[in-house]
């Protein structure tokens, strides 16, 4: 099963040979491997890179537990090497099973995978290829271990244009099952939708609900799980560790102070299964430290913990356009707009995501709205663009409808959520583009 996923291949392509170490994380099973060992390769062999100069190595396979010892996996990488006028690539995934290790002559000295990349990178014919699925041993110590070498590449499970394009459906059959069975690229293989179900809600808690367990030491297992349960069926509203403490007090009869629940809200952004939007004031430029918004790195991860019950299209669509944003390469906020209301009283107004383009031009501020079948619901929907009236970002309601793209009298761009999903350039739909 050959899956294109032509953006973040070359995306990793545009890095080759940079002579930084690049980092591929993102959550376990979203397709880190497949890029690295079966589409990246691929394209090393296709432009005349012979085979024994590209070096692959599984670390989370029980047959190479023992290269899980740094200087074991620095011996036998060094050993690959046999030219060193010639360059090798060297593809490694599941990083964060190699462990530091104690030098014998000297207890006080360790010896760790950031070692061993960093030597490798020295010897100056090496482009360097690793997988990761944990940020905290990854991409929060690139800059301080890596001194500036490491080049991290962060990929999503497949976006809906990925799933489409596999598959023969329409699509809004394939909107209806995407929403529902996300984008994990093994769901693709499954036949029928018991097979699904069974992997989505066993992937959960055999591989990311045990990782996070034994990986943190958690003392309060159950509690954990409560917040994963909070966080899936309230998924994209306002919420911090303070107010899920509160719920869990009161609601569960659970004792549960906010310093633990914030720590074991960073556990699960830091697997991945969570991402963190933060509030924005976009008239006074500013971020407010709390509350947070937290979405679904899997839509169909979301529904598996939820026992396939809960199914709420408003808000998943919310999370799609979250995500999609998020695979583009985007930094995405939720953008707060103090104004008046039509009795002059102060208040706030939201825009669902202030989308920065990153290494790109410019900034959109973007609303999602499931249904805008009426005025009321449509004046309700623009409302907090209006109230910048003097700021001139390009402003786009996404609806689930089959209305071509438009622009209104107020220069909003509305997009149905196809034409969004399946379009990169949202520039495209401008007049002036």
């Amino acid at each position: 099963m050959i899956i294109k996923r032509d953006l973040i291949l070359n995306n990793l392509i545009a890095k080759k040979d940079n002579g930084q170490i690049k980092i591929i994380t993102g959550v376990r099973r979203c397709g880190k491997s497949f890029l690295l060992f079966n589409l990246f390769k691929d394209y090393l062999l296709e432009n005349n890179v012979p085979e024994n100069h590209i070096i692959t190595l599984a670390l989370d396979s029980a047959l190479n537990a023992k290269y899980r010892d740094p200087l074991t996996l620095a011996y036998f990488l060094k050993d690959q090497i046999f030219d060193q006028n010639s360059k090798f690539y060297i593809l490694l995934d599941e990083i964060q099973f190699v462990k530091k290790k104690k030098i014998q002559s000297n207890p006080d000295i360790f010896v760790s995978f950031y070692d061993v990349l960093n030597e490798l990178l020295n010897l100056g014919n090496c482009d360097i290829y690793v997988t990761g699925s944990n940020s905290m041993m990854l991409s929060k110590d690139v800059l301080t271990e890596f001194r500036g070498r490491g080049d991290e590449l962060h990929i999503s499970p497949l976006t809906f244009s990925e799933f489409y394009n596999f598959n023969s459906k329409s699509k809004e059959e394939a909107f209806q099952e995407y929403l529902y069975y996300g984008g994990m690229p093994a769901i693709l293989a499954k036949a029928s939708e018991t097979e699904k179900k069974e992997y989505l809600i066993n992937l959960f808690k055999e591989t990311y609900l045990k990782d996070i367990l034994e990986r943190n030491k958690i003392a309060y297992p159950e509690v954990l799980e409560m917040i994963i349960n909070e966080l899936c069926s309230s998924v994209g509203s306002l919420t911090n560790s303070n107010k899920i403490s509160k719920t869990l007090n009161s609601v569960r009869n659970v004792k549960i102070d906010s310093e633990t629940v914030a720590k074991y809200l960073e556990y699960l952004t830091d697997a991945y299964l969570f991402s963190r939007a933060s509030r924005y004031d976009i008239k006074g430029k500013k971020y407010f430290s709390f509350p947070y918004k937290y979405y679904s790195v899997d839509l169909g991860l979301l529904n598996a913990r939820l026992n396939f019950r809960q199914f709420e299209e408003t808000h998943l669509m919310k999370n799609l356009i979250y995500n999609e944003l998020i695979s583009r390469g985007y930094s995405v906020d939720v953008g707060v707009v103090d104004s008046t209301d039509e009795n002059n009283k102060k208040c706030s107004y939201e825009i669902d995501f202030v989308v920065n383009m990153n290494n790109s031009k410019g900034k959109y501020y973007i609303q999602s709205a499931f249904k805008m079948d009426n005025e009321e619901k449509k004046e309700q929907e623009i409302r907090p663009f209006l109230k910048l009236t003097k700021d001139f970002t390009r402003r786009i309601v996404v609806s689930k409808s089959n209305l071509k793209p438009w622009i209104d009298e107020y220069g909003i761009l509305h997009l149905n959520i196809f034409d969004f999903l399946l379009t990169k350039n949202l520039n495209s739909f401008f007049n002036d583009n």
